[in-house]
């Protein structure tokens, strides 16, 4: 089914025709012998030009039907008139939100999650909304989730070892994807998805709490990593630097002690307790 212009002509001439064609038609059955059959048959003739008056709203479409075959879309707003006996259903062409509902799905370590999505769609071709599916707003919303939770299967909530996507790392990617899906499975019922966005996602609430430990326990590693790494470096330096700038030789022993005893000092979260020393290290 392929959208194309339907007949129409301007309403306002059509009402003017109407009015004048009931008024012969008035003054012919007045008139004696075969002319009052005249003036019926002008009367039906005006009723039908006004009774096919139609008046399409900006961003509005009229698709109409006569017994049953599609005889076109009136896009264009304005008061017009069209073929008289066709039955007219009035499309929205406006850009429409979706806010879909909650949904706890498995992700693909089988993790439940919440998540949750909002839809900018809009009708751009009114004979497959019309025809194609039936009560086009119900299958945008149930493709939607059924897209959302296909998506939110494919990858994990989050991504512990920075390799990979995930849904909450690459919320821009993921919801991209989510907009191509929609778009191939919302074609069919002419519609164009203007956007796809996540409006939540978290952890169910069974496991929501162990989760945020497995979090934080990860930050904690992460950041335990850094410190050492930078801790490593910073003994580096400062060993290179004593030698260079004071001359003093440091024998392997005594640099494995003012090693350690640097990543004691940098690496410790508390405050480090200096020791004096006043006999040799031996």
């Amino acid at each position: 089914m392929k959208e194309f212009g339907a007949w129409k002509i301007n309403g306002f001439l059509a009402v003017l025709l109407g009015l004048v064609v009931a008024a012969v038609g008035a003054y012919a059955l007045t008139l004696s012998s075969f002319l009052p059959v005249v003036g019926v048959l002008l009367l039906l003739i005006a009723f039908l030009l006004l009774c096919s008056i139609t008046v399409v709203q900006p961003n509005q479409a009229s698709v109409l039907t006569f017994f049953g075959e599609y005889k076109g879309t009136v896009r264009e707003d304005g008061f017009w008139m069209v073929l008289p006996f066709a039955a007219r259903q009035k499309l929205s062409l406006r850009v429409r939100n979706f806010n879909s509902a909650k949904l706890k799905v498995n992700d693909i370590e089988g993790n439940p999650i919440e998540i949750a999505a909002v839809i900018v769609f809009k009708v751009v071709e009114t004979a497959k909304a019309s025809f194609e599916v039936d009560k086009y707003e119900q299958f945008v919303e149930i493709q939607s989730e059924t897209a959302l939770r296909h998506v939110a299967s494919k990858y994990p909530y989050d991504n512990f070892t920075e390799d990979g996507m995930s849904l909450r790392g690459n919320a821009d990617e993921v919801s991209a994807e989510l907009a191509r899906e929609l778009q191939s499975r919302l074609s069919v019922a002419g519609v164009d998805v203007l956007e796809a966005r996540l409006t939540h996602l978290a952890y169910s609430t069974e496991i929501a709490g162990a989760m945020l430990q497995r979090q934080q326990a990860s930050a904690i590693i992460a950041a335990r990593q850094k410190i050492v790494e930078g801790a490593v470096g910073m003994v580096k330096d400062a060993l290179e630097q004593l030698e260079r700038d004071s001359g003093v030789a440091l024998d392997p022993e005594r640099k494995a002690a003012m090693a350690n005893n640097l990543m004691v000092a940098i690496v410790s979260d508390r405050a480090a307790q200096p020791v004096i020393n006043t006999s040799s290290l031996y």
